[in-house]
């Protein structure tokens, strides 16, 4: 993951580049962390397809609806089959491509959690990455395609992930093997990957395989050629950083055409790259990373290789146990600049304008934070968490940190004992009225807010990391002070 700021995107050497031969714009719907409910994304799909979005990489983990022995991974809040083929049907709506993801090697923390999986982790302590020896493992991921592709029986393509397959090589089958000489670690990602993809075309002879090319990239020009995985997977090609290296990323891309590979794919992303509990989005970051895919873009040459789209992807979660990053509605600026960049080639003063009149916004600021928030489906939020991250820690430090009435005589000192000169409290007892009645309302309207785009699991989280500290903190100091007024007594 990227972290970092970005660097004067407007300045960027960037040549016009049509739509066309950027391919396919897909949104990515990161669904592991704070999924929207189906409402949110019929409001929300119109402006995708406004923006210039042709489709939607949608990464379910947890959100899809297993069964049978699969049921286990379900969310609580996982969505219904119905809610699904709504789903389809609303993509189709819009024009967009559906293309689903499933993870099938690394990031299988929703699975391998499990104590009925936990036996097919390549580690026993880490339940990051499957183990590829066991038969049961590929029966699993041979299930969950099944159950995804029943659902999705039109598609064109499936993600079957393979990205970051952390400790691979470091289980004990895996040792014994590469101890005895008989593999090596990319011998056992390949062969892997290959299992799978070989399963996803022989079962689904329309379908083609992407997967993410981490994996891939330390890997030989030779191994790579001799795998003949270019016959089997379209390798999407990924990288978040503001500075991306253009000529070092060209490089790896021939590396993939002189081994084979014709059909690439490249996902750039326009939130949940700088930070894992980031929570506002730097649009000039995400900005510079697509100009530089542009870049990157008017490189390839075009008679040997093809670009079949870009992902711009919009992680909420870094993985399945980490903290949430940047809310959907957070990233949505960023993603209509993105996708405009995309579009017309370029972010000029016209790009501009029309993201701004898509987001019904009067200004634009590139660099968190906006005080114009304008008016799409979410902006209410965008508006009101950027209120709470701004200010909310900042004033509630100013009152019980700054105060000197507070400092010299209500510290926790005194208020534990309440051992604390009443005449003292007025001196700061209307400004703690006023913050603390300011940020419950805040809360409460932001909570609202909330409430109508997520399930309540994920707004508590996010209000348990941002909100509560700060917020607890008051509402303990209130309370100390109302007890200490209605004891009465006078030191």
């Amino acid at each position: 993951m990227a972290d970092g700021q970005g660097d004067n995107p407007m300045e960027a050497d960037v040549k016009m580049l049509k739509s066309p031969q950027m391919g396919l714009k897909l949104v990515h719907l990161d669904l592991k962390g704070a999924p929207p409910k189906m409402s949110y994304l019929r409001e929300i799909f119109p402006l995708f397809e406004q923006l210039g979005a042709d489709g939607i990489l949608l990464e379910y983990e947890d959100m899809f609806p297993y069964h049978g022995n699969l049921q286990i991974l379900r969310s609580p809040n996982a969505y219904s089959p119905s809610d699904i083929t709504n789903l389809i049907n609303l993509a189709k709506k819009h024009n967009f491509e559906i293309i689903p993801l499933v993870q099938t090697f690394g990031h299988m923390e929703f699975v391998l959690k499990h104590n009925a999986f936990a036996h097919l982790r390549e580690m026993r302590l880490f339940p990051n990455s499957l183990n590829p020896h066991k038969e049961e493992s590929m029966e699993l991921i041979k299930s969950m395609i099944d159950q995804i592709m029943a659902i999705h029986n039109d598609i064109r393509w499936l993600h079957i992930g393979s990205d970051e397959v952390y400790y691979l090589g470091e289980g004990e089958e895996s040792k014994q093997l590469i101890e005895h000489g008989q593999t090596n670690t990319d011998s056992l990602f390949l062969s892997h990957v290959k299992a799978v993809a070989s399963y996803v075309i022989a079962t689904y002879p329309s379908v083609k395989p992407i997967m993410w090319d981490d994996m891939l990239r330390n890997i030989s020009m030779n191994k790579l050629k001799e795998s003949m995985l270019d016959q089997l997977v379209e390798p999407m090609i990924w990288e978040y950083n503001a500075d991306l290296d253009v000529n070092m990323m060209s490089l790896q891309i021939e590396k993939y055409q002189k081994t084979g590979f014709s059909q690439i794919w490249f996902a750039s992303a326009f939130k949940g790259a700088t930070g894992a509990a980031q929570c506002l989005t730097s649009i000039s970051y995400h900005l510079a990373n697509h100009l530089q895919w542009l870049n990157i873009a008017a490189t390839l040459p075009r008679n040997t290789i093809h670009l079949q789209g870009i992902a711009l992807t919009g992680w909420q979660r870094y993985d399945h146990f980490s903290v949430l990053c940047e809310l959907l509605p957070l990233g949505i600026p960023s993603l209509a600049v993105c996708l405009q960049t995309l579009k017309h080639g370029e972010f000029s003063e016209n790009v501009e304008e029309l993201v701004k009149k898509s987001l019904g916004c009067k200004s634009l600021q590139l660099n968190f934070p906006s005080e114009d928030a304008g008016k799409f489906p979410g902006s209410d939020i965008l508006a009101q968490v950027t209120e709470v991250i701004v200010n909310l820690q900042v004033s509630v430090d100013k009152l019980l940190n700054e105060n000197i009435y507070i400092k010299g005589w209500f510290s926790n000192y005194h208020r534990k004992r309440k051992f604390v000169h009443l005449g003292i409290i007025q001196n700061f007892e209307g400004d703690a009225r006023s913050v603390h009645a300011q940020w419950e309302a805040a809360v409460s309207k932001l909570r609202t807010a909330m409430e109508r785009i997520y399930y309540p699991d994920a707004v508590e989280e996010w209000l348990e990391e941002h909100v509560n500290p700060a917020l607890t903190r008051l509402q303990i100091f209130v309370k100390d002070m109302d007890e200490t007024l209605a004891s009465s007594t006078i030191n």
